[in-house]
């Protein structure tokens, strides 16, 4: 593992990663929505979308102390005209912002659901400016061969897709787990006498979400998350060969190329990089057609076995791309040196 660039590591690897859980819960909300109603599929993407926000702001710290002094990020934004390091800065915390903006505005109901939608979408927008302007930074680049190539366009975006899929699909699992661990512990409560009395107003609904999302999950609910599950592996085992076969060309492109080429190509004839490819095929790939199998088969009565496989798969695939990208650093060979 690059230890040196494990700030940077880190932060591209996260902010795909909730980049991309915002456009698939998006995704999920728009396609859903129709069929089922939007209560319902806020009761299964919230939770989710509330994750994201922490997980941003902490890569974005991080990234901050790959520049020795986090003050420094004051004059990188200086120079949001001519270079991508500045527009990246400014995409991720705008992401970041926006993000926090929309979970507020959804979880207190602000605002009209056509005015949520349209800032979900801006959100959604601003992160794929995010993901571009990552991308360009190395891209650009032209000294370095490993990196100025449409493979890095691939790869980062594919980080994007495989990621923000599985982990939606953990936290889903999690929660319906969570719900069901709550519900069977649960004592029945005897029916008063009389009727209670009238509780407090709720003025922004903060106890009506959180008894609507906390409550037990419905059989229709989980005919909805298996299906969604069984999506989201099936995505993630298609990205995960797109990346295999997008190794293949990079390799060889730079295995036929000038002598710096051929020198990043070095990196990739490592233990390393084959136990990355055997994390990334085995659980993207055969673990994700499990539980795409398993899922259907699952019963909301008993969702702890399918919960901890869909875990599982996101952990190690996380742990794959996180050495997928330390790859990435290590192959920084530049012409001349």
């Amino acid at each position: 593992m690059n230890v040196h660039e494990l700030p940077m590591i880190l932060f591209t690897v996260i902010a795909q990663m909730c980049v991309g859980a915002f456009i698939i819960l998006g995704v999920m909300q728009l396609r859903l929505a129709a069929k089922h109603g939007n209560e319902t599929v806020e009761r299964l993407t919230l939770p989710v979308l509330y994750a994201i926000g922490p997980i941003m702001i902490l890569g974005l710290i991080v990234s901050m102390f790959h520049m020795n002094d986090p003050f420094h990020v004051l004059n990188v934004l200086r120079h949001w005209n001519s270079s991508w390091l500045t527009r990246e800065i400014l995409f991720g915390t705008g992401f970041a912002g926006l993000g926090f903006v929309f979970a507020f505005m959804q979880w207190f109901q602000i605002g009209s659901t056509r005015i949520r939608m349209i800032l979900g979408i801006l959100t959604g927008l601003v992160g794929i400016g995010l993901i571009i302007s990552m991308t360009m930074i190395y891209m650009v680049l032209k000294a370095v061969p490993a990196w100025s190539t449409p493979a890095t366009l691939v790869f980062f975006f594919a980080t994007t897709l495989l990621l923000g899929a599985l982990i939606v699909a953990a936290a889903l699992m999690v929660t319906t787990m969570v719900r069901f661990k709550k519900e069977t512990k649960t004592a029945p409560v005897e029916v008063p006498a009389k009727a209670p009395a009238p509780a407090k107003k709720d003025t922004f609904g903060w106890h009506r979400n959180a008894q609507a999302i906390n409550a037990p999950t419905t059989e229709k609910e989980w005919g909805i998350i298996a299906n969604v599950v069984r999506a989201l592996t099936v995505t993630a085992a298609v990205v995960a060969t797109i990346i295999l076969i997008t190794y293949i060309i990079h390799i060889a492109n730079l295995a036929t190329g000038n002598p710096t080429a051929q020198a990043a190509a070095g990196v990739f004839a490592s233990g390393f990089f084959y136990a990355r490819l055997i994390l990334l095929a085995g659980a993207g790939i055969v673990m994700a057609i499990y539980t795409y199998k398993i899922a259907g088969q699952t019963l909301a009565t008993k969702p702890a076995p399918l919960a901890w496989l869909v875990i599982g798969v996101f952990a190690i695939v996380l742990i794959s791309e996180l050495m997928g990208r330390s790859l990435h650093y290590d192959s920084l060979v530049q012409v001349g040196i």
